[in-house]
């Protein structure tokens, strides 16, 4: 179990479990694209102080418990982690760029627990 985060004069455990999919939930994250998401989503957590404790990149959604800072909302991550990850991989992987004429990668919403 991971300690608790401390810092001047909190103590904090605040984990979520965020579940979200691919827009219509197309299958498409699958060999590269799924090992290039999940690459990206490390670097995106490691870059904002984030601990994964558990993940799933799943063919058409993705699931991860994290454990993050009090100074974060919950919406501020899944919008990092969903914007940045939809622009690198559109970029990467131009098939995905055909199938999503739109630009928009993921389905709105996501689910937190």
């Amino acid at each position: 179990m991971e300690q608790s985060r401390t810092s001047g004069h909190t103590v904090s455990d605040l984990t979520v479990h965020i579940v979200w999919s691919t827009k219509y939930r197309f299958k498409v994250l699958h060999g590269d694209i799924q090992t290039r998401c999940r690459e990206l989503l490390r670097q995106i957590c490691e870059a904002e102080d984030i601990v994964i404790l558990k993940g799933v990149v799943s063919q058409d959604h993705i699931h991860m418990h994290i454990n993050y800072l009090p100074s974060k909302s919950i919406s501020s991550i899944v919008k990092k982690l969903k914007g940045r990850s939809s622009r690198r991989l559109q970029q990467e992987f131009p098939e995905l760029r055909k199938r999503y004429w739109g630009e928009h990668f993921w389905a709105i919403g996501y689910g937190c627990w």
